[in-house]
């Protein structure tokens, strides 16, 4: 995703639950586990089983989105339901009448209390946001559908679309727009030259198209009409979580694509070579290409966050994929740019994404997470895009190619066309004298 998005754009309960939201973040409060029974702390949520429909309210709008309460060893479990994908959460704590559900590897929760039979109100929570980051958050039990719709006709909205997305400030950029329709039901995403808005889902109304999807780090409202004489959208809006906003606009074409996402960025002339040096993830080591572990070997330098979600679709790929051919010759340093400045607190979160996500390449801290900090400890790069971004080193040392964004798995087609490429490129380096 665009780095300045993430963190800017993209990226109000009342007294007594603002009260429960700083006890959640007190790891020192007496906690009860909650039981998907609903059997607690008194007065604690009752996080019954079944398939619940959350909601959380922003920017006069509802981003809605599916969850799954289920248990396990006496425990529950809460998996976000997002099109095809399903982010199981199991980080469940309650204190007094509130339950803290974290959000995976995110610094993010939704702390939430009972609002009567099969309901729930409460926030969601970003900790580790620059300013105070809380939306307010409802839920009901037994709600299938993400957005209400009429009896209506529903016009189509399958295929590719080529995509303008245009910000408050007059900015734009283009996009590419895939959707499967089945009925009123109609899934897909976008893909940018920065990455992709991952696995959205919605419903079509007529000639109106909504799509959601809460992932725990991004919550994302996408709507469109379609012109019934044109093959075009018109009247889109997206909006992301408190404040990010933007229209969009498109056109059917099968043939949509984006700029080569190995032609963004590269290196410098009269540079050959990446120069860094960042501390370990665990203390008192450090990390650099020219370390006696990586001569002679391909070495492939992911740019990451672990506040990312694009990221950790590219690092669910790669954490097998290392497991499976490291001993072919290639290592994989993952240089991770978090919201902290404070080395402690960045290490925190790349050991927690290293546990949670099985990452068995090494991992340093490198900066905080904006483009200028990636820029400066990365002079060698011509230029710094979106997190992540792939740099490709041979055998030598050397860079061969800078590969800007990651198409994940929301986008099918696109995302095995990303291993694919990543393949041949590392064969091909592997395969050098």
């Amino acid at each position: 995703m665009k780095a300045d998005f993430v963190s800017t754009r993209r990226l109000l309960a009342g007294a007594a639950l603002l009260a429960a939201v700083l006890t959640g973040c007190n790891s020192g409060a007496d906690k009860t586990t909650t039981t998907a029974e609903g059997t607690a702390a008194a007065g604690a949520p009752a996080l019954t089983a079944g398939t619940w429909r959350g909601v959380l309210a922003a920017q006069g709008q509802e981003i809605p989105f599916l969850f799954d309460v289920a248990e396990e060893g006496g425990k529950p479990t809460v998996t976000l339901r997002n099109g095809e994908e399903r982010l199981k959460l199991d980080e469940i704590t309650t204190a007094g009448d509130s339950t803290t559900i974290r959000l995976g590897v995110f610094d993010a929760a939704l702390v939430v209390r009972t609002d009567g039979a099969d309901k729930l109100k409460g926030t969601w929570v970003k900790y580790d946001a620059k300013e105070p980051y809380r939306v307010p958050f409802t839920a009901t039990k037994g709600e299938q559908k993400l957005f209400l719709v009429s009896t209506a006709k529903p016009y189509s909205f399958d295929g590719t679309w080529s995509v303008t997305f245009k910000g408050d400030d007059g900015e734009t950029y283009p996009a590419v727009g895939v959707f499967k329709q089945s009925g009123q039901d109609v899934s897909g995403t976008f893909l940018t030259t920065t990455g992709d808005y991952r696995y959205l889902a919605g419903q079509v109304d007529g000639n109106t198209m909504k799509l959601s999807t809460f992932d725990g780090s991004h919550g994302f409202l996408f709507t469109a009409t379609r012109n019934s004489d044109t093959n075009t959208l018109i009247n889109g809006h997206f909006y992301s979580g408190k404040s990010g906003h933007e229209t969009w606009t498109g056109r059917l074409d099968a043939n949509a694509k984006l700029a080569d996402a190995n032609s963004l960025a590269g290196i410098k002339a009269g540079q050959q070579r990446l120069d860094f040096k960042f501390p370990n993830v665990f203390k008192g080591g450090s990390i650099s290409p020219t370390d006696p572990k990586y001569k002679g070997k391909v070495v492939v330098v992911q740019i990451l966050g672990s506040w990312c979600p694009n990221c950790m679709d590219e690092t669910n790929f790669l954490a097998p994929w290392y497991e499976q051919n490291k001993q072919r010759g290639v290592e994989i340093i993952g240089l991770g740019y978090e919201r902290s400045s404070d080395y402690e607190v960045a290490a925190a979160k790349l050991r927690k994404m290293r546990e949670r996500l099985n990452v068995g390449y090494d991992l340093a801290v490198a900066g905080v997470a904006n483009k200028d900090s990636v820029a400066a400890s990365l002079p060698q790069l011509t230029a710094f895009k979106a997190f992540p971004t792939t740099i490709f080193l041979d055998k030598k040392g050397m860079v061969r190619k800078v590969h800007t964004g990651f198409s994940g798995p929301g986008t099918g087609q696109y995302y095995e066309q990303e291993k694919a490429e990543f393949e041949k490129t590392v064969n091909q380096l592997l395969a050098e004298k």
